[in-house]
C-alpha cells in the first residue's frame, strides 16, 4: 500500500515535464517560420537593379496573358498565311498577287513570332510589338476576307480542270478503241459478203463451161482508146459491181465506158460469174482479170511484189497496181481509176475531155488551213524526204484520179515509184502500207487539182457532210471504216449506196444482205 502512494506524484511530474518541452518546441518552430518570412522578402544588395522590374513585369498576370495573347495570334495567322500561300502555289498562281502577298505576311509573322518569343525588358519595349501584332493581324483577317472566295472560285475551276482533263483521256481511249474496232470491222469480211462469195464460186464449179464460153469471147474494143476506160481494182464483188452500176445508170452513152477489174486470183470465179449472169446494162463493157494475168508484175520489175512473196504482210499487190497502168494498158491514153467504195451520181464523160496541162494526174486536193498537207503523210525529219518535199504542199485523195498515161510515160513515173519504193523498204519514209503515201512521192509536181465536185469524200466517217455536197457531187466517196456494206454503216448515206445494189441478183437473197 505505501508503494502504491507514493507513486502518485512521480507521474503528475512527468506529465508536467513533457507538456513544457512541447510547448517550446511549437514555439521555436514559430520563430524559425517569422525569421524565415521576414528574410525572403528582404531584397538582396547584391542582385542587378535592372533585374527588378522585368522580374516585377513578368509577374504580372494580365500583362503575361497579352504576351501570350498576341504570341498565340501571330503563330496561327501566320499559319494561316501559309497555308492559303500554298494553295496559290497548288493552284499554279505563282506569279499572281495572292501568292506574293500571302508568302510576304507569312514571313512577317515568322519575323513577329521571333521578336515576341525574346526576352522584353519593360512594357514600353512591349507596346510597338502589340500594335504591329494587332495591325498585321487585322491586315491577315482583312485579305483572308478578300481571298476566299477568289480561292474557292479557283479551287473549284482546278477541280473542274482536272475533271475535264480526265474525261479528255477517257475520250482519247475511247476513240483509240472506237479506231481498233471500226478497223477490225472494215478490215474483215462479213457473213453475207462472205456468203456471197462463196456461193457464186460454187456456181462456177458447178457449171463451168458456160462462164469458160461467156469469159473467152471478150469483147475486142477493150482496148479502143477513144472509149471512156475505168480501172477499179478490188475483190469485193458487191462492191465492185455497185460501182460499175451507178456509173452506167449515170452514163448519157453508156455503151461508150469499158471497166477494167482486176481481182485477187482466189475471188476471180466469183466475179466473172456475177457480171456473167448481171451483165452491165446500156452497152457498157466490163473486162474482169487477176492480178496473175499480168506476167510483167514480177519479183525482178517490182519491189512491191518482191517484198510481198518475201513475206511482208503489210503490203498488197493489189492495192498498188495503180501504179503500173500504162504497162497494163499499153494502148489506152487515159484512164480513171475509181475506189470499190465509191458511187457515182454523174455522167464522168467530161473527164475524158479535161485538159491536163501536161500533169499526170488530176486528183481533188484535201487540205484545208493547215491540215491534209504533205507534212501528215511522210517523214519530213528523214533528209531523204525533206530534202525532196515541201511539207507545206497540199495532199489529193484517191477515190476518182484521172491518170494521162501519155504523160504517164514521159515522166517515167513507173521508175519514179520504185525508186522511193526502195528507199522506204525500212519503213522510214511513209507507212509502207499507204498507196496514198506513195502517190504522193511518185506525182509530187504532175498533179492537177480537180474541182471539188467531181469527188465528195468522208461518208464512210463524218456524219456532217452537208446534203448540197452530196448532191452536187459527180462521186460520192465512202473513205473510212463505216462502209455501207458494213453494219457500222452511217445511216443517213447508206441509201444512196443501196439504191444502185442489184438485188435482183438471187444469191443476195441466199445471203441474207441487210439492205
Amino acid at each position: 500500500m505505501a508503494g502504491v502512494r507514493s507513486a502518485r506524484p512521480a507521474t503528475g511530474f512527468r506529465a508536467f515535464f513533457s507538456y513544457k518541452v512541447f510547448a517550446s518546441a511549437v514555439f521555436t518552430l514559430l520563430c524559425l517560420a517569422a525569421v524565415s518570412v521576414l528574410l525572403s522578402s528582404y531584397p538582396s544588395h547584391t542582385t542587378d537593379a535592372a533585374a527588378v522590374p522585368r522580374r516585377s513585369f513578368l509577374a504580372s498576370d494580365p500583362l503575361r496573358a497579352r504576351l501570350d495573347l498576341i504570341y498565340r495570334q501571330a503563330a496561327d495567322h501566320s499559319a494561316v498565311a501559309t497555308a492559303y500561300a500554298a494553295y496559290a502555289r497548288r493552284l499554279k498562281l505563282e506569279s499572281s498577287r495572292q501568292l506574293h502577298v500571302f508568302e510576304g505576311l507569312a514571313a512577317a509573322f515568322s519575323d513577329l513570332s521571333a521578336r515576341l518569343a525574346a526576352p522584353i525588358d519593360d512594357e514600353d519595349a512591349f507596346r510597338p510589338l502589340e500594335k504591329e501584332a494587332k495591325d498585321r493581324v487585322k491586315l491577315a483577317r482583312q485579305l483572308v476576307g478578300e481571298s476566299k472566295e477568289a480561292f474557292d472560285t479557283q479551287i473549284k475551276i482546278q477541280k473542274l480542270s482536272d475533271t475535264i482533263f480526265a474525261a479528255r483521256e477517257q475520250l482519247h481511249r475511247s476513240k483509240k478503241l472506237g479506231t481498233l474496232a471500226g478497223s477490225i470491222a472494215a478490215g474483215s469480211t462479213p457473213k453475207s459478203l462472205h456468203c456471197l462469195a462463196m456461193r457464186l464460186m460454187e456456181e462456177r464449179i458447178a457449171h463451168p463451161e458456160p462462164y469458160r464460153r461467156a469469159t473467152a469471147a471478150a469483147p475486142s474494143d477493150l482496148a479502143d482508146p477513144d472509149l471512156y476506160h475505168y480501172a477499179i481494182f478490188s475483190d469485193n464483188v458487191i462492191a465492185v459491181s455497185v460501182a460499175v452500176n451507178s456509173a452506167i445508170k449515170n452514163a448519157e452513152e453508156p455503151w461508150k465506158h469499158v471497166f477494167h477489174v482486176v481481182t485477187d486470183p482466189m475471188y476471180l470465179p466469183a466475179m466473172q460469174v456475177w457480171f456473167v449472169r448481171r451483165p452491165p446494162a446500156g452497152g457498157a463493157k466490163v473486162e474482169v482479170r487477176s492480178v496473175a494475168d499480168f506476167g510483167f508484175l514480177n519479183a525482178s520489175y517490182s519491189p512491191v511484189v518482191r517484198l510481198v512473196e518475201s513475206g511482208r504482210g503489210d503490203l498488197s499487190v493489189l492495192n498498188h497496181l495503180r501504179f503500173y497502168l500504162p504497162e497494163m494498158y499499153p494502148k489506152l491514153r487515159r484512164i480513171v481509176l475509181l475506189e470499190d467504195d465509191v458511187v457515182v451520181q454523174k455522167d464522168l464523160a467530161q473527164l475524158w475531155r479535161l485538159d491536163m496541162d501536161g500533169k499526170v494526174n488530176g486528183a481533188v486536193e484535201t487540205c484545208f488551213g493547215g491540215f491534209r498537207r504533205y507534212s501528215r503523210y511522210l517523214n519530213f525529219s528523214n533528209h531523204e524526204i525533206r530534202d525532196r518535199f515541201s511539207p507545206r504542199t497540199c495532199a489529193w485523195a484517191y477515190g476518182v484520179n484521172v491518170f494521162d498515161l501519155g504523160a504517164w510515160r514521159r515522166e517515167g513515173c513507173t521508175e519514179q515509184f520504185h525508186q522511193y519504193q526502195r528507199m522506204n523498204e525500212d519503213g522510214t519514209l511513209w507507212n509502207p502500207a499507204s498507196v496514198l503515201s506513195a502517190g504522193l512521192v511518185t506525182f509530187y509536181t504532175t498533179t492537177k487539182p480537180l474541182d471539188k465536185n467531181w469527188h465528195v469524200m468522208g461518208l464512210g466517217y463524218n456524219p456532217s457532210v452537208s446534203v448540197d455536197e452530196i448532191q452536187n457531187a459527180a462521186v460520192i466517196h465512202f473513205d473510212g471504216n463505216m462502209k455501207p456494206w458494213l453494219d457500222v454503216a452511217l445511216n443517213q448515206y447508206k441509201h444512196l449506196w443501196t439504191k444502185y445494189v442489184d438485188t435482183e441478183m438471187d444469191f443476195l437473197q441466199l445471203c441474207n444482205f441487210g439492205l
